[in-house]
């Protein structure tokens, strides 16, 4: 039975184990939402806009999202909470210095913080400032507004900053947007955009037509109890002695012509029209009970 060239078995060719779970590459994933559209999953071009909850988007997909829904199959899973262009903030970055030709790869960084010039690649977080738009690194724009009072203030209380970049007033608590943030932090930010909606005023649009309407109706009524039965404010238009006299020129105007196209008129022509104070004609059997324009 030997010298056959078989092996023997051992365990771990008998027994099978469990695969571990595929594990995405962080990597590819940094790149990807650092560096790519979230909506349309092309490379990121000026103008780049970002939404309440810090995704990055090129404003054109934004733009043809809103005129199609249909445009990209995964848009409401994406950015359903975009209704508007109201929803986006255009962002003001800072190029790179020297910019990077522009037929190198796509996943190489663009843009820097203003303040401590460090390469915004997903490497350490970033925020931007929602009533300018300016983009700066967490670290550095918390270095230069410093350690938020610890006084009590509420948020009506609350002193406004100022942009470093542009000199725009914000406030600390609620016009900063982390970009691209973890997933609790994006929750939380959900959570927040979702009371700023509930406290915005409803719109009144219709409500202040059917006013308008009631309020015309009601100035109607008061015009016809203060004028007495019978009586108009404004005359008639037969009433008005200018439009009564074109009347009467343009009438005898007509006429004159219609009685120099008819002398122009040879007799076998004539016979064919008839004026309303002739006698009726005497129809013949090819006329009796036929319709003729002539006639």
């Amino acid at each position: 039975m030997g010298n056959d060239g078989g092996s023997i078995p051992d365990r771990r060719d008998l027994v099978k184990n469990k695969k571990k779970a595929e594990q995405a590459d962080k990597a590819n994933q940094t790149r990807a939402v650092w560096f790519f559209c979230a909506l349309s999953k092309r490379p990121l071009q000026e103008p780049i806009v970002s939404c309440a909850l810090g995704k990055l988007y090129n404003k054109d997909a934004i733009i043809e999202h809103l005129l199609d829904k249909t445009a990209y199959g995964d848009a409401a899973k994406i950015c359903g909470h975009i209704r508007s262009l109201k929803d986006i903030k255009v962002l003001k970055l800072t190029q790179i210095s020297p910019p990077p030709p522009p037929d190198l790869s796509a996943d190489v960084a663009k843009f820097v913080c203003p303040l401590t010039f460090k390469e915004m690649n997903g490497g350490q977080p970033f925020v931007y400032i929602l009533t300018c738009g300016c983009v700066f690194s967490q670290s550095g724009l918390r270095t230069v507004l410093g350690s938020s009072p610890s006084n009590g203030n509420t948020a009506a209380d609350e002193q406004l900053e100022v942009c470093p970049q542009c000199a725009t007033k914000f406030s600390r608590s609620s016009d900063i947007f982390t970009i691209n943030p973890p997933l609790e932090e994006e929750e939380r930010m959900y959570a927040a955009m979702e009371l700023r909606r509930s406290l915005e005023p409803v719109k009144k649009s219709k409500k202040r037509k059917a006013g308008a309407d009631a309020v015309a109706d009601e100035v109607g009524t008061k015009k016809k109890k203060a004028s007495p039965e019978g009586h108009t404010s404004s005359p008639a238009p037969g009433s008005n002695p200018k439009i009564s006299a074109a009347s009467r020129s343009l009438a005898q105007s007509l006429a004159v012509e219609e009685a120099k196209r008819k002398a122009g008129m040879s007799d076998a022509v004539k016979s064919l029209y008839r004026d309303k104070n002739d006698a009726p004609r005497k129809e013949t059997f090819m006329t009796m009970g036929t319709f003729t324009r002539y006639a």
